[in-house]
């Protein structure tokens, strides 16, 4: 039980099963640009996804990237987004030089409050670019409402979200893009790797051209692109990860119903609601929020948080800060009204789940979560 739990782990195939299928690389030297097994992956994630156009790119960061800069917005429009995610999000709006307007979150969700995104926009409002969060589904019909009522684009950051369906819809068929990860992190890895999901054909080869450098042919450099393209070792990792993807997220979802089980009766603890009716979820994460007082050194979360340190089980505050809040902004956003995301933020602590955690280690996260809750240890009056 000595063994250091961190929040998570990466899902792998058995080594043998992933020798065997880069071992045809050696034969071909077909390593990158878009080779068989980057074909193959772009193919089968369609079908899973049940999406109707995909492109496989490098990583999450860079097909978020790209998929602005394909839109082609004019340089300085605001796009309203969240707060409430990894900074990616906001550094990619910001990368294309368009301007972040940051809309608070629903508590109840952690996801975008859609009843304040129209009091954000402007005559330079080009886009929404809602997050799906903790694999929590946005209002995605009421944000398209909107969208359509200012003919805005909408893209969702849906790396928390790989693999869920709405009612039966796989969740990259919503708006006009979505966007994933596979990094080694998630609940479907291709040890680095992400994708973009879309309606439109055309976008297709635009995503093609941005991922190579902005070429067209041979001799035509038509765009200013990247280098962005997944390589056949991760699409190899990719397609053996995908045959266990099923049992891989079973094997979360029991683990995060014994959680529920052990943490849901708990005065001060917050568990994410789930719509299991209308939603089939991956089970990426397991959020707990603290509603509980102030303690020695912080709030409740952070003094959970340096207790499961202490005993070698490394949790998340995730996340904190909200990206509002980076240093790198330097408090350029300080005076905005995110009065949820900054508590969400402060109070938030997303606990280990893999699909091999122990049950008893389980045990051992729960039972120091509820004693430092239940105990009152620190507390300052």
């Amino acid at each position: 039980m000595n063994e250091k739990v961190l929040v998570t782990r990466s899902s792998m195939p058995e080594f043998e099963e992933y020798v065997e299928m880069i071992r045809p690389l050696w034969e071909s030297h077909w390593l990158t640009n878009m080779g068989d097994y980057h074909n193959r992956l772009e193919q089968g994630l369609k079908e899973y996804m049940g999406v109707p156009q995909l492109s496989l790119m490098v990583n999450g960061h860079m097909a978020l990237e790209l998929t602005l800069q394909a839109m082609g917005f004019p340089e300085g429009a605001e796009v309203i987004t969240t707060p409430f995610t990894f900074i990616s999000t906001t550094h990619a709006i910001i990368r294309n030089k368009l301007v972040p307007v940051f809309c608070d979150i629903k508590l109840s969700d952690y996801t975008i409050d859609e009843e304040k995104i129209e009091e954000l926009i402007t005559e330079k409002t080009v886009a929404i670019l809602p997050v799906h969060v903790y694999g929590n589904i946005c209002n995605v019909k009421r944000i398209q409402e909107i969208a359509d009522k200012y003919n805005l684009k909408v893209i969702y950051d849906a790396a928390h979200a790989f693999g869920e369906t709405v009612n039966g819809t796989g969740v990259g068929n919503f708006g006009d893009a979505s966007v994933f990860s596979f990094h080694a992190t998630k609940v479907y890895n291709t040890i680095e790797g992400g994708a973009i999901t879309f309606r439109e054909e055309g976008l297709y080869k635009k995503l093609y051209n941005l991922k190579n450098f902005g070429i067209r042919s041979e001799e035509v450099v038509a765009e200013v692109g990247a280098n962005a393209k997944m390589n056949e070792f991760c699409a190899a990792m990719g397609l053996c990860n995908l045959k266990y993807l099923g049992e891989n997220i079973r094997e979360r979802k029991n683990r995060s119903e014994y959680y529920t089980e052990k943490l849901g009766n708990i005065p001060g603890l917050k568990l994410c609601a789930r719509d299991e009716e209308n939603v089939t979820y991956s089970y990426g994460y397991f959020p707990v929020l603290f509603e509980t007082g102030k303690y020695q050194g912080g709030g409740m979360r952070d003094f959970v948080y340096d207790k499961l340190r202490e005993a070698e089980i490394y949790s998340r505050k995730y996340f904190y800060p909200i990206t509002a809040d980076a240093a790198c902004f330097k408090n350029k956003y300080k005076k905005v009204l995110l009065e949820n995301a900054r508590y969400a933020g402060d109070n938030i602590l997303v606990l280990p789940l893999y699909p091999e955690l122990p049950y008893e280690m389980l045990d051992r996260i729960t039972e120091i979560v509820k004693s430092c809750v239940l105990s009152g240890n620190g507390v300052v009056e």
